[in-house]
């Protein structure tokens, strides 16, 4: 938990000392994700993959809010598994360089997970955290392509899960701070 402090707080002056740049108002973004979900370490992983969408606005050039919705699907020991994730936070862009965007998220939210997921025996609602970045690469000033990757932490049948969720998708940016 102190190197998440630790990275968002670099994140932080490095973006406060960005210099001024057109920056959209709001952002709204379409991706195919894929999340590993693990339970007791490797080789008891659970792979489902799906898609997902998230609408951020953009308060200054480095800080805004974004809300993410991503929904999984895969087959399991021949039982169909789904789960959706839920989550808002902040988020903070360093806005410095042309061709790319990088930032690094904190959202937190819920997860709905089916029957079979993880080995639950009916569908549930739990906690969920979701703490990573990633990068969208400018098309131009109205497009990207976003890369995103975040651990994800849940807790199913009384223990935490550390996953992985990787996403890729466009971006259109609308407006302007």
């Amino acid at each position: 938990m102190k190197r998440i402090i630790l990275c968002f707080s670099a994140i932080l002056v490095l973006c406060a000392a960005a210099h001024a740049q057109e920056v959209p108002r709001v952002e709204v973004a379409g991706s195919f994700s894929f999340l590993d979900a693990n339970l007791r370490g490797p080789g008891q992983s659970l792979h489902l993959s799906g898609g997902g969408g998230s609408v951020a606005e953009n308060l200054n050039s480095w800080f805004g809010g974004r809300m993410e919705i991503h929904a999984f699907g895969g087959t399991v020991s021949g039982t169909s598994v789904t789960a959706q994730t839920y989550t808002y936070g902040p988020v903070f862009s360093y806005r410095k360089f042309e061709r790319f965007t990088p930032f690094a998220d904190l959202q937190l939210g819920a997860i709905h997970a089916s029957t079979g997921y993880l080995g639950i025996s009916t569908s549930a609602v739990r906690f969920a955290m979701a703490a990573g970045g990633g990068t969208d690469i400018n098309l131009n000033r109205r497009a990207a392509i976003r890369l995103q990757a975040d651990y994800l932490m849940t807790r199913f049948l009384d223990l935490r899960q550390d996953n992985l969720q990787v996403s890729t998708g466009l971006v259109i940016r609308f407006g302007r701070r």
